[in-house]
C-alpha cells in the first residue's frame, strides 16, 4: 500500500509546483564598471550578458560617463545557471566573464578592464553601441511575442535580430524553443544541427536536439543523441541530467538514477538531478532515502524552485 500510493502521488505534487514555480523565478541585478588600463572610465562600451537556460535569456547595457552600466531583471540563484558577460568598446580588446546572479543584493559589481586592441569581440564583434541598444529593443520584442506564444511572429523576430547580428548564435536558441512550443519539431532539430556543424562542442544544441526527440516520441533517437553527447570528453552537467530524462521517459528509472548521480557529481550544488533522484527512490519505495535526497535538495539551493518542490514532497513523505 505504502509503495503504491505515495510515489505516484507526492511526483505529481512535485512535478506540477516545478512547473509552477519555474515561472516565477528570482531576478537579480548586474552592476559594475568599464575602465581602461590607465583606470579611466570608458564611456559607450557594451556590456552582453547572456543565459541561454533562461527566457529572457540575453541583456544588454551601454556604460555611462563614468563607465558605469547596471542589468535588471536576471534569473538569479544556482538553478539558473551562469550569466556569460562579455564588455567591449570600439578600440579595446573584449574581456569576458561567468556570473552566478543572486537576489541579496550584496553581490559584488562586475569591474571588468578593457586593453586596447583591435580582436575579435566574440558575440559583440561589429555591433557598435547604437547597434546594441537597437538589439536591445528587438530583443525586447520579440521576447514579448515569445511570452506571449505568438510563436510564429517570435521566429520572425528573432530571425531579423540574427540576420542583423549573425554572431549572437544564442538566438538560435530562441528560434528553436518556438519551434518546439509549436510542435514544428524537424523544424527545432534542423537548427539545433545547423548550431552542431558551427561548432560540434555545442552541448546546448546537443540537448536540444535530445530532447525535442523526446518530445517528438521518438526516444530511440533521444537515448542515441544525448548517449553520445554523455561519452563525449568534458560533457555539460545538462548533458547528463538530459540523458537521465529520457532513460526515466523510457522507465529505465536505475538507469536513470546513474545519469542524475553524474549531473550531481559534477555538480553538487545544482537542486534538479538531486530532486529527480529522489523520485527514483520514491519509485523504489524508499521513502527513507528519498527523504533525504529531498532535503538536500532544499539546502543545496534554497531559492530554487527545485528547492520549493523538495519541501513539498517532504511534507506529504511526512504525512
Amino acid at each position: 500500500m505504502r509503495c503504491r500510493h505515495y510515489p505516484i502521488r507526492i511526483v505529481f505534487v512535485g512535478l506540477m509546483l516545478i512547473a509552477l514555480a519555474g515561472s516565477a523565478a528570482a531576478q537579480g541585478r548586474i552592476t559594475g564598471e568599464t575602465r581602461d588600463e590607465s583606470g579611466q572610465p570608458i564611456k559607450g562600451a557594451t556590456v552582453e550578458c547572456t543565459n541561454p537556460n533562461v527566457v529572457p535569456n540575453k541583456f544588454t547595457a551601454t556604460t555611462d560617463d563614468k563607465g558605469r552600466f547596471v542589468l535588471f531583471g536576471l534569473a538569479a540563484g544556482r538553478s539558473a545557471g551562469a550569466w556569460s558577460c562579455v564588455a567591449g568598446a570600439p578600440g579595446y580588446m573584449p574581456s569576458g566573464s561567468k556570473v552566478t546572479v543572486d537576489t541579496t543584493g550584496k553581490q559584488s559589481p562586475l569591474n571588468v578592464v578593457l586593453k586596447k586592441g583591435s580582436g575579435d569581440a566574440g558575440a559583440l564583434a561589429g555591433i557598435t553601441s547604437s547597434t546594441a541598444k537597437e538589439l536591445q529593443t528587438d530583443l525586447q520584442a520579440a521576447d514579448q511575442l515569445f511570452n506571449a506564444k505568438q510563436w510564429d511572429a517570435a521566429i520572425e523576430k528573432y530571425k531579423a535580430i540574427l540576420a542583423k547580428a549573425p554572431s549572437l548564435t544564442v538566438i538560435s536558441l530562441q528560434v528553436a524553443a518556438a519551434y518546439r512550443n509549436k510542435k514544428d519539431y524537424d523544424s527545432a532539430i534542423a537548427i539545433y544541427n545547423d548550431m552542431l556543424k558551427a561548432d560540434p562542442n555545442n552541448d546546448k544544441a546537443k540537448v536540444g536536439v535530445g530532447m525535442t526527440n523526446l518530445e517528438k516520441g521518438d526516444l530511440k533517437a533521444a537515448d542515441e543523441a544525448l548517449s553520445a553527447a554523455a561519452l563525449a570528453p568534458g560533457a555539460s552537467r545538462e548533458v547528463l541530467y538530459n540523458l537521465g530524462e529520457v532513460k526515466f521517459a523510457k522507465g529505465e528509472s536505475e538507469e536513470a538514477g546513474k545519469w542524475y548521480q553524474k549531473a550531481t557529481d559534477l555538480d553538487p550544488t545544482w537542486g534538479k538531478p538531486l530532486l529527480k533522484l529522489a523520485m527514483v527512490a520514491l519509485n523504489k519505495g524508499d521513502k527513507d532515502g528519498a527523504a533525504k535526497l529531498l532535503e538536500k535538495t532544499a539546502a543545496v539551493d534554497p531559492a530554487s524552485s527545485d528547492a520549493a518542490a523538495a519541501k513539498a514532497m517532504l511534507a506529504e513523505l511526512q504525512k
